[in-house]
């Protein structure tokens, strides 16, 4: 799938990362650019949470901008997950289980 809008989800306080994500000039083409305040630590481990979010919505076509100020793979998965239903329109959440 391809983004249809521009969107964001977080914020840049400290233990947050901000996501910005918009479509592409091709379908195929997926661009992240990570600014991050522990890159040199932690930088592949949160690209490696990023693409994971992108291939669960086999999401394509998306330029991805993320701002890190130390935020947990828990919470970069929310947002980059938020920023991904923001782009495509879709209104429902995530459901969790207790299993």
């Amino acid at each position: 799938m391809k983004p249809k809008f521009k969107a964001q989800a977080g914020t840049f306080e400290s233990s947050d990362i901000l996501i910005l994500i918009e479509p592409t000039e091709t379908d195929s083409e997926r661009i992240i650019e990570l600014d991050s305040s522990v890159k040199f630590q932690f930088g592949n481990d949160i690209r490696k949470e990023i693409e994971k979010q992108l291939d669960k919505y086999e999401i394509h076509g998306v330029r991805l901008i993320a701002k890190d100020k130390g935020a947990l793979s828990a919470t970069i998965a929310a947002r980059v997950e938020t920023a991904i239903k923001r782009s495509l329109n879709i209104q429902e959440g995530t459901e969790f289980s207790n299993e």
